[in-house]
């Protein structure tokens, strides 16, 4: 085999491999005399098919396999005698004339290819010596932990049959069929619905024309979906519904004390108060995380500018770019809602996929250099945690993990990421800066509000280097849970963005 490298420019190399008819001939007749071995033939003893009726029945299929067994040790021989880094697969070129094809296959010919290959870039790294950052935390307000309890209270209040008509904060049970320009519509019928008016749980305005409704009473709602509704063929649309009311419910009282955290399965108010506490407590320290690591991010991206792989850019961008355009499909919105265009949109996101790839290099050397490892318990860990995502198909995800190598590398990056940036954190020097909740979630807040004039889209820019938040609160069991998704607001803007909030 002779190898000669034909360009070199920036990390692109190419080389143009020749390997012999002569030797692709000694490796068939190799392989053919181990299948004579192996293969069963009718009319012949075990072991004593001739080789040259073999190669008439197997020869094409036993000499695309050394081809292609020839081609990939050729290229491995030429990574390691270059010492090449490669950014991703070689890209193999091989002749396209039927007249040669056939020519290599008969070892008549030698077979001759060449070979592209992307190499990863070469860096010093360099010192967060004097490198500041500043870490945002926050207490829990006793107001919020209340506000909470209360929500769990107003969740498991006593609702009774109520005769007369329905007030704010009721509840009615009603049958509805939603059209639009006189036509029904996928989606828009149900039965037996409870309604709480004021909960906003509907599309604004079903619920207020609620109100004054009497139990077998039937009235039509007329109200519109938001321009930015998820079903984008339902979006900014006015909808009629004739809805058939058959009760109205009053809620009862119910008193913040032992008795009701009895009923979720606590021993005490205290008891759920401490879960509560200690689930925003967690929210709170994850938010500091996330914001204090885009900090380290920044600064890392400000310290290193180096030529990136191509390759790597473009699959990194395809992916970031793949989900702005169906976020955006999905909201039935345009770039020209969003107040930009696709080409200023694209340049847009390919810096962004340009600042994700070279730092996630930068991230990988820092941990390759300082030996950051992830043990098979912190991997396991990490698909538990991914399993209880998908509740009731725990068994499934695992299996889907365990069974393949590729999405456990998904579920290792992350944790490898992660362990990189605690190494990084501790070399820079960090303080903690005070701050009110308001402060600490103000980004993720105005995010949820629209206030970024961006689309759901903006979340691609936050899957740049993230770890799955879902790495904690092991142990919890099921009466935790339960009060902690009670006590959560129902429109929680600072988890609603929780995502973009490690945007690097």
């Amino acid at each position: 085999m002779q190898a000669t490298e034909t360009l070199s420019q920036g990390l692109k190399r190419e080389f143009k491999v020749v390997v012999p008819a002569t030797e692709l001939e000694t490796k068939l007749s190799s392989e053919l005399a181990g299948l004579k071995d192996r293969v069963r033939i009718n009319g012949f003893r075990p072991g004593k098919v001739p080789v040259a009726h073999l190669r008439r029945l197997y020869g094409q299929s036993v000499m695309a396999e050394v081809v292609q067994n020839t081609i990939n040790e050729a290229n491995r021989k030429i990574i390691e005698d270059n010492s090449l880094r490669l950014a991703g697969e070689p890209k193999v070129v091989l002749p396209e004339d039927k007249e040669e094809i056939e020519g290599i296959i008969a070892a008549k010919r030698d077979l001759a290819y060449s070979v592209a290959v992307e190499l990863l870039p070469t860096f010093e790294l360099k010192s967060l010596e004097g490198v500041e950052l500043e870490r945002e935390v926050a207490e829990v307000p006793a107001s919020e932990v209340d506000e909470a309890i209360a929500r769990v209270a107003s969740e498991s209040r006593p609702f009774k049959e109520k005769k007369g008509a329905a007030a704010k904060g009721d509840r009615v049970l009603i049958d509805f069929v939603g059209s639009i320009d006189g036509t029904p519509f996928d989606g828009g019928s149900s039965q037996d619905i409870r309604v709480e008016i004021g909960s906003n749980t509907f599309i604004p305005g079903f619920e207020d024309q609620l109100i004054g409704a009497k139990s077998g009473e039937e009235r039509t709602v007329v109200t519109s979906f938001p321009e930015n509704y998820q079903a984008s063929h339902l979006a900014g649309k006015e909808a009629s519904f004739a809805v058939t009311v058959k009760g109205v419910e009053a809620p009862g009282e119910v008193e913040i004390n032992d008795e009701l955290a009895k009923t979720i399965g606590f021993d005490s108010l205290d008891a759920l108060k401490n879960v509560i506490r200690g689930s925003m407590e967690r929210d709170f320290t994850l938010q500091a995380r996330r914001k204090v690591k885009k900090l380290l991010l920044d600064a890392l991206d400000a310290q290193y500018d180096f030529d990136l792989p191509p390759s790597l850019v473009e699959q990194e961008f395809a992916g970031v770019w793949q989900q702005v355009v169906a976020d955006l499909k999905q909201a039935g919105r345009s770039f020209e809602d969003e107040g930009t265009t696709e080409e200023a949109s694209k340049a847009e996101y390919r810096k962004i996929a340009e600042r994700r790839v070279r730092l996630g290099l930068v991230l990988a050397e820092v941990g390759d250099r300082a030996g950051v490892t992830v043990t098979d318990d912190e991997v396991s860990r990490g698909v538990v945690e991914r399993a209880r995502q998908f509740p009731g198909q725990e068994k499934m995800v695992w299996d889907f993990y365990s069974k393949n190598p590729q999405a456990l590398a998904e579920i290792r990056a992350p944790i490898f990421e992660e362990k990189v940036v605690d190494h990084l954190l501790a070399q820079a020097k960090v303080t903690d800066k005070t701050v009110t909740r308001e402060e600490l979630f103000a980004d993720d807040e105005e995010a949820a509000d629209g206030k970024a004039a961006k689309p759901k889209a903006t979340k691609a820019r936050a899957k740049k280097a993230k770890a799955e938040d879902a790495v904690a609160d092991e142990g919890k069991d099921a009466g935790e849970a339960k009060a902690e998704a009670k006590a959560a607001p129902k429109a929680s803007k600072a988890k609603a963005a929780k995502a973009e909030a490690a945007e690097g």
